[in-house]
C-alpha cells in the first residue's frame, strides 16, 4: 500500500503553551528529525528556568478558580477533548509516526489508549467521591472529602509521546488540579497536537500549560515550591537518582515508572500457533522500544525437542518481519528513534556475543528495509541462544529488538530467573494449563503479569503498576490510583448543638 502523506510540514517549531498562549522558547533550539528519513522534520525549544517557573505561576494562577469548578463541569471539558480527539485520531496517529518511527497500527493503539484514559477520567463525578459516617459518636458525623492539591509536573518519555502523559494529566485536572507537561524533546509535536485540541476544548488558560525543553525544565520542576508532585515515565537511572530523590528533597508526591527487562517464560504446552505472534508484537513490536517489551526467553524443556522446534519456527518468523517507514501500512517494523539509542543496542549485542551468546537471527544490520531509506536508525530483529541467567543482556535493559533465549528444565527454574532480576514490570506466561499459570502469577515479582498475553498493558481504568528496579513510588498512574495521588484526604468531624 502506498506510504500515507506526511502530517508535519514545512518545518514547524513546537512552542510552549503557557497561560492559554503559545509562546516560542527562549532556550537554544535544536532539530527533531524524523528516525526513517533521518532528516529534520521541525524545531523545538530547550526552555529555561524562568520559562518553566513563568508556567507555574500561570498554573497557581487558574487554580482557585479551577478547583471551585463543580467536577461535572470540569468532565464536560474532558467529554469534548476526548471528541475532539477521535475526530483528530488518524492525523494524531500519523503524527506519532513521523516523529517516532512506530507502525501507524502501532500508533494507533497507542491513540486509542490515551483517548481511553481521558474516557476514564471524564467519570471523575463518581470516582473522586469521598465517604461519611453518621454518629460515629454520640451526635457526631464524619466525612472524608478528596480535595485537589495544586499544580503537578507531568514528563514524558520518548517511546509513547502521545500517550504517557494522558496517563496522568486528564486526572489530575479532572480532579481540580493545573499541569505542567514536559515532553520529551526528540518527540515533541504529539503533545503539541494535543494542546491544540485542550485549547479547541475550551479549558481556562492556565489549567493545562506545555513547557519544551530538557533537564533545565526537569530540574526547574523538582525544585519549585509551587509544584505539589511529578509523575515520571523514563529510565530508571534517571528515577533512581534524579526524580525520586529531587521529589524527596523537597516533599512532592511522586509517581516514578523506569525501564524493564522483561521475561516471558514458555510452556511445552502452550499453544504455539497462537503464542509466537504474540512473542514477535512483544519482543520487536514498537521496535523493542517499550517498557512491557519482552528482552529474554525462557523456555521450559527438560530434553530438549520442543525447544529446538519452537525455535526454529520463531526464527522464521521473526526474519519474516517487515521493516520500513511505518506510515506504509505493510511494514511490521519500524526505525529505533535515533542513531545514539542504535548504537547502544549493537553494543549490547556485541556484549550477549561476547558473553556466549549464540546468534541465531542477526539483525545488526536491517536487510530488505521497504522504501529507499538510509540504515541510520534501522535494525532487524535480532534473536540470541546459549544465553545464561547472568549475562548483560538479561539483567540490564536494552530498549530494542532483541531476544536472547535460555532453556530450563523446569517452571521454578524460569520463576526464579524473572525474581532475581533487577527489574519487575511486565512478566508473563504462555501455558494452557491453569495450575502453570496460577503458580506463575502468585510467585513471579511483577508489577504487571501475562497469561498467554505478550504485552501486558493495563486498561486506563486499572492502575499501570510496577515493582522494585521499574518504580517507585507508592501510588500508579491511570483509574482510581491515579485519582488517589492527584487528591488529598480531607477528614471534617462534626458535632452541631
Amino acid at each position: 500500500m502506498a506510504i500515507l502523506e506526511d502530517p508535519i510540514k514545512g518545518m514547524p517549531t513546537a512552542l510552549n503553551y503557557v497561560d492559554g498562549e503559545w509562546v516560542e522558547s527562549k532556550g537554544e533550539h535544536i532539530d527533531v528529525v524524523n528516525p526513517t528519513t533521518h532528516e529534520p522534520i521541525g524545531r523545538v525549544g530547550i526552555s529555561t528556568k524562568e520559562e518553566i517557573d513563568d508556567a507555574v505561576k500561570s498554573a497557581q494562577e487558574a487554580f482557585p478558580d479551577w478547583r471551585r469548578t463543580p467536577a461535572v463541569s470540569r468532565a464536560r471539558y474532558l467529554f469534548r477533548l476526548a471528541q475532539l480527539l477521535e475526530e483528530n485520531f488518524e492525523e494524531l496517529s500519523r503524527v506519532q509516526t513521523q516523529e517516532h518511527g512506530k507502525t501507524i497500527d502501532e500508533s494507533r493503539g497507542e491513540t486509542r489508549r490515551g483517548i481511553e484514559n481521558v474516557e476514564v477520567a471524564c467519570g471523575i463525578p463518581t470516582m473522586m467521591m469521598g465517604d461519611s459516617s453518621e454518629d460515629i459518636a454520640s451526635g457526631i458525623d464524619e466525612y472524608l472529602i478528596r480535595v485537589p492539591l495544586g499544580t503537578f509536573g507531568i514528563i514524558g518519555p520518548y517511546n509513547f509521546p502521545f500517550m504517557i502523559p494522558l496517563w496522568s494529566a486528564p486526572y489530575a485536572v479532572a480532579t481540580g488540579n493545573t499541569v505542567v507537561v514536559k515532553p520529551s524533546s526528540e518527540v515533541p509535536f504529539s503533545q503539541t497536537k494535543i494542546t491544540e485540541l485542550v485549547e479547541e476544548a475550551g479549558f481556562p488558560p492556565g489549567v493545562w500549560n506545555v513547557v519544551h525543553g530538557g533537564r533545565t525544565v526537569v530540574g526547574g520542576m523538582l525544585e519549585h515550591p509551587d509544584i505539589e508532585g511529578i509523575t515520571f515515565v523514563g529510565s530508571t537511572p534517571v528515577m533512581q537518582d534524579v526524580i525520586y530523590p529531587g521529589c524527596g528533597k523537597t516533599g512532592k508526591r511522586c509517581i516514578a515508572q523506569g525501564g524493564a527487562a522483561n521475561i516471558i517464560t514458555i510452556m511445552p504446552d502452550c499453544n504455539v500457533k497462537a503464542t509466537i505472534p504474540g512473542l514477535l508484537t512483544s519482543f520487536f513490536g514498537n521496535a523493542g522500544q517499550r517498557c512491557l517489551a519482552g528482552q529474554t526467553l525462557v523456555i521450559v524443556d527438560d530434553k530438549g525437542d520442543f525447544y529446538k522446534d519452537f525455535v526454529e519456527k520463531l526464527s522464521v518468523a521473526a526474519k519474516s518481519i517487515v521493516i520500513g517507514y511505518g506510515l506504509n501500512e505493510s511494514v511490521q517494523m519500524g526505525p529505533v528513534r535515533d542513531a545514539k539509542k542504535k548504537e547502544n543496542i549493537l553494543k549490547y549485542i556485541e556484549i550477549g556475543i561476547h558473553e556466549g551468546a549464540t546468534l541465531t537471527v542477526d539483525g545488526r544490520k536491517a536487510e530488505k528495509i521497504v522504501g529507499d531509506y538510509p540504515d541510520t536508525c534501522f535494525l532487524g530483529p535480532t534473536v540470541m541462544e546459549n544465553v545464561s541467567r547472568d549475562m548483560r543482556i538479561v539483567r540490564e535493559e536494552i530498549f530494542g529488538p532483541t531476544m536472547g533465549i535460555i532453556r530450563v528444565k523446569d517452571l521454578d527454574t524460569a520463576i526464579e530467573i524473572c525474581n532475581e532480576s533487577p527489574y519487575h514490570n511486565g512478566h508473563a506466561i504462555f501455558t494452557q494449563n491453569g495450575a502453570y499459570a496460577r503458580k506463575f502469577q502468585y510467585d513471579v515479582i511483577s508489577g504487571n503479569v501475562g497469561i498467554n498475553i505478550g504485552i501486558v498493558a493495563p486498561m486506563a481504568f486499572y492502575p499501570f503498576s510496577g515493582m522494585r528496579g521499574s518504580f517507585m513510588g507508592i501510588l500508579h498512574t491511570q483509574g482510581k490510583e491515579a485519582v488517589r495521588f492527584f487528591t488529598e484526604s480531607k477528614v471534617c468531624i462534626h458535632r452541631w448543638l
